[in-house]
């Protein structure tokens, strides 16, 4: 399926909902070159404008940008852009449940080596190849290298970048300038864990209500307090400056 490209704050979001994207990936041939897709949400758009020379190529060289966020969504719908939802849990979810098989390969980057074990039994995937990188390793390059190396030297299907954001759009960015790899690469944050039962994702009428971000709040405040209550809101800014300009 060809998606339906839009331009908001500044980004080009492809509107396909979660099944649309399912099957788009699923069309690409096991040996194409590495194509990844990146969610992006609130947070994802506030860093951006913080620091548009260091994550603008991240966004504009994604095969898919996807819409991870209500927030976003009604904001595209207030400045006229028909965006669709595909959050990154979902999609995450969706793979794993309806498209993977067990003996496609898979590479995963990030995460516990006894959690994703786990986690690649209870799955039944028999092709699982997994690189743990070091906390902070986002600043050194030598680090960066062998995340690049790792996915180069285990041709996947599927490649799972599980580091956080921004950590997995700069691997899977590299990753793709080094057009050594093959496959489809996901951005998923603790998307493993929400399958995996080790967090806790929000009841579903807070996910339709867009209030999922209360929901982790409350999980963990003095985390997520400053994600949500001191940088969160910045976005609203940032929109207005859009739509201003977009008149």
């Amino acid at each position: 399926m060809e998606p339906v490209r839009l331009e908001f704050l500044g980004l080009r979001f492809d509107a396909l909902s979660t099944d649309a994207v399912a099957a788009t990936v699923s069309a690409r041939r096991p040996g194409d070159r590495f194509a990844y897709i990146v969610t992006p949400n609130v947070d994802h758009i506030n860093r951006l404008y913080a620091s548009p020379e260091r994550l603008r190529a991240l966004y504009d060289d994604a095969w898919l940008c996807l819409c991870d966020s209500r927030i976003l969504l009604m904001l595209a719908k207030l400045g006229g852009q028909a965006l669709a939802l595909a959050p990154g849990s979902d999609l995450t979810a969706r793979m794993f449940n309806d498209v993977i098989k067990p003996n496609d390969s898979i590479c995963i980057i990030g995460g516990q080596p006894d959690e994703i074990e786990a986690f690649a039994q209870a799955r039944s995937l028999y092709h699982v190849a997994h690189h743990q990188p070091p906390m902070g390793f986002v600043n050194d390059p030598e680090e960066i290298r062998k995340c690049v190396e790792f996915v180069a030297s285990h041709p996947s299907r599927y490649v799972f970048f599980a580091v956080g954001s921004p950590q997995q759009e700069i691997v899977a960015h590299a990753v793709f300038q080094s057009n050594r790899a093959v496959g489809v690469g996901f951005c998923i944050g603790a998307s493993i864990d929400f399958l995996t039962g080790k967090t806790a994702r929000a009841p579903v009428w807070m996910q339709k209500s867009g209030l999922e971000w209360l929901h982790r709040l409350a999980q963990n405040p003095k985390r997520m307090f400053g994600r949500y209550i001191v940088q969160g809101p910045k976005v609203f800014g940032i929109f207005l400056r859009w739509w201003w300009r977009k008149r």
